[in-house]
């Protein structure tokens, strides 16, 4: 009996065997397809999107959008000669919405009065440092069309935005820079050719004081005026 007995067991035992060794051969195959199948996806790396610039295709869309949630209309510029304060008006909306959105970009920050005509205007919005000009290439390259004809006249205190110089017929503005008029009690022959779009409505005084400095050649002042914070303000 015990002979029976173990000559059971012996193939009971064999086929336990088998079926363990089967079970890790198994076992073996799905790890290796498992690891077969993950691999392309542990090397699959998403494309980074590509960041928005402005250019001359998309950016009165852009503006037409981006006017439509703008409920501010106050900024305010502080210099290194003190701060003062523009409203910016609703019915300009392409430069309304150009000037904020800059803004918010930061762009202005550290920027200068690079222009000083005495009792004429003041201009802002360029440097002559290279992290102004990658801060344009960053925005993107684009222009404004003018909107001359919304009953803005160029008194004293108002904003207006300059004309690109560089192969534009049409007077497109330059989005990057603005200047302020201090002569009383306007620049009225710059009617119908720049885009008022603001006007100064607390601390004309620190516009003159601007307007008041040395300049040298260009019309740069001698001792550079910084625009060192442009803030949008309820």
């Amino acid at each position: 009996m015990k002979r029976i007995a173990l000559l059971t067991i012996i193939p009971l035992l064999f086929l336990g065997s088998c079926k363990e060794e089967a079970n890790k051969k198994e076992a073996s195959e799905q790890t290796k397809e498992i690891k077969k199948d993950s691999v392309p996806l542990a090397v699959i790396e998403e494309e980074p999107e590509e960041e928005f610039q402005l250019n001359k295709e998309n950016s009165i869309e852009f503006f037409f959008n981006y006017q439509k949630e703008l409920k501010e209309n106050k900024v305010r510029i502080t210099t290194s000669l003190g701060s003062f304060t523009i409203q910016l008006f609703d019915n300009v909306p392409y430069h309304k919405a150009n000037f904020i959105y800059l803004t918010r970009q930061g762009y202005f920050d550290g920027t200068q009065f690079h222009r000083v005509v005495k009792n004429f205007i003041i201009q802002g919005g360029n440097a002559d440092d290279k992290e102004t000009a990658d801060r344009r290439r960053e925005i993107g390259r684009y222009l404004l069309p003018p909107d001359t004809r919304k009953g803005h006249k160029h008194h004293r205190g108002v904003v207006s935005m300059p004309s690109s110089k560089v192969n534009n017929p049409h007077k497109l503005a330059s989005p990057y820079e603005f200047f302020i008029v201090v002569t009383k009690p306007g620049s009225y022959h710059l009617d119908g050719g720049y885009t008022p779009f603001g006007k100064v409505i607390q601390g004309m005084n620190i516009v003159d004081k601007i307007n008041s400095q040395s300049v040298g050649k260009g019309d740069w002042p001698q001792q550079n005026v910084y625009i060192t914070k442009v803030e949008v303000i309820e």
